[in-house]
């Protein structure tokens, strides 16, 4: 499944332009490297990663207040009081106002721990991915080009000959008696990552970091891109390992970072949603699962082609049904003009022959025959004073009936619908049991 790794253009430069790689099926190989306008960027089939360039950040450590940092915190980013708490600690170390910065914290952070914290102009962030979903590249993480955690053991020099930078980590020299501080201590140490250009002063803030808190250790791997390794190594004075810098960009989307955090991460998409998506995308797609996609493509070819011959089939059943009823109704009653509903028709026939028959249909009953019905399961002595018939329905007024209940269902089963009110039954034609 393939990736869209996408460089936001850096804060006063051209921003017309984005560098993005794009990885082979696997994910771990680079299948293209360019730089081209916005509307050139190619479409990925699985993850879209903007990738915030170093020069961009400053990354600031921090000891957080015990209970700062809420248990499952990655998955509520929105937490506007860790938000808070970090423009407290970081008011000191910032040189602009918390209030334009967008703030990020390093994945799996720890309350009462030194931890990392990227920084970078919020303005500029939000515009950048903006413009990448005006041109219909939705992000699902935003990651940072370099991370103190990449450089733990690393020196990088990038850029050109005309403007090589180095990055790495300088770490403060350590306080007067700590020379026996245990392992945690240590790990606990501050530290500063410099990105500048690769100059004087840089080399002097490296190799001092080096020579004070890497005494009688290995020196840092020296990374350089082949534009700059020449440089690279005249600078250090050593050998340097290169790194291609399309590589480097790959491997740096797949850091655990995600900087979608605080106010922008309802523009993040879910996680567990994103991993569902990419899954069924790499299911698709992969070459090893060709077999199980034609399968299952044949299943449901079978599938439909069934299911619109059964439909066939009934509908040919029903409409011979109907050719029946119509050819019935034709046959028996010819002088039916237009055959619209044959059932409803047909039972209107009927009805008609049985009242010019002057034979009661089952569901025609005149006020004898409702008298008789009521006469039959009605008290011996029950007599009715007056009698009203108005459009099949019978109004008698008598004498109380001790058990109105049981007259009522004796009534219906007797296919008439009754009900007492006072003295007065009103009967009329129900459903026929």
């Amino acid at each position: 499944m393939t990736s869209l790794t996408i460089t936001l253009p850096l804060p006063g430069t051209d921003a017309a332009l984005f560098e993005y790689v794009l990885s082979s099926d696997d994910g771990l190989s680079v299948s293209a490297h360019a730089c081209v306008p916005l509307a050139l960027l190619p479409t990925a089939r699985g993850e879209v990663v903007a990738l915030v360039p170093a020069q961009a950040l400053s990354w600031h450590q921090v000891k957080l207040p015990a209970g700062s940092v809420p248990r499952g915190w990655a998955s509520e980013r929105g937490n506007t009081r860790l938000r808070s708490i970090l423009d407290g600690v970081l008011e000191d170390q910032l040189l602009d106002d918390p209030a334009q910065l967008h703030l990020a914290l390093q994945p799996q952070a720890v309350s009462e721990t030194l931890v990392w914290v990227a920084a970078c102009d919020r303005t500029w962030l939000k515009s950048s991915l903006n413009a990448l979903a005006q041109a219909g590249q939705a992000v699902g993480r935003i990651v940072p080009e370099l991370t103190p955690q990449a450089l733990a053991d690393t020196v990088l020099v990038s850029g050109d000959a005309d403007h090589p930078w180095v990055a790495g980590l300088q770490r403060r020299p350590a306080a007067s008696g700590s020379q026996h501080a245990d392992t945690a201590s240590a790990a606990e140490e501050p530290a500063n990552l410099l990105v500048c250009a690769l100059n004087a002063s840089a080399m002097t803030l490296l190799k001092a970091s080096e020579d004070d808190s890497m005494a009688g250790q290995t020196f840092p791997l020296l990374l350089a891109e082949p534009a700059v390794a020449a440089l690279a190594e005249a600078a250090f004075k050593r050998p340097v390992a290169l790194q291609a810098r399309a590589e480097r960009l790959l491997q740096a989307a797949q850091s655990p970072w995600d900087m979608a955090q605080f106010d922008l991460a309802h523009a993040s998409r879910d996680r567990r949603w994103a991993r569902v998506t990419q899954a069924l995308a790499s299911g698709w797609h992969a070459p090893q699962w060709r077999a199980a996609r034609l399968s299952v493509l044949a299943l449901v070819l079978v599938n439909l082609v069934g299911l619109n011959a059964w439909a066939w089939r009934e509908q040919a059943a029903l409409n011979a049904q109907r050719a029946a009823l119509r050819t019935v109704l034709l046959q028996t009653f010819p002088k039916v003009p237009v055959v619209v509903d044959a059932p409803l028709q047909m039972a209107r026939e009927v009805a008609a022959l049985q009242r010019a028959s002057g034979t009661a249909s089952g569901t025609d009953m005149d006020m004898e025959n409702i008298l008789a019905a009521f006469a039959a399961v009605a008290q011996k002595e029950y007599v009715a004073i007056a009698i009203e018939y108005i459009a099949n329905e019978v109004r008698l007024k008598g004498p109380a009936v001790a058990d109105t209940a049981a007259l009522t269902a004796q009534l219906k089963a007797a296919g008439l619908r009754a009900s007492a009110q006072g003295d007065q039954w009103l009967l009329s034609v129900g459903v026929q049991p």
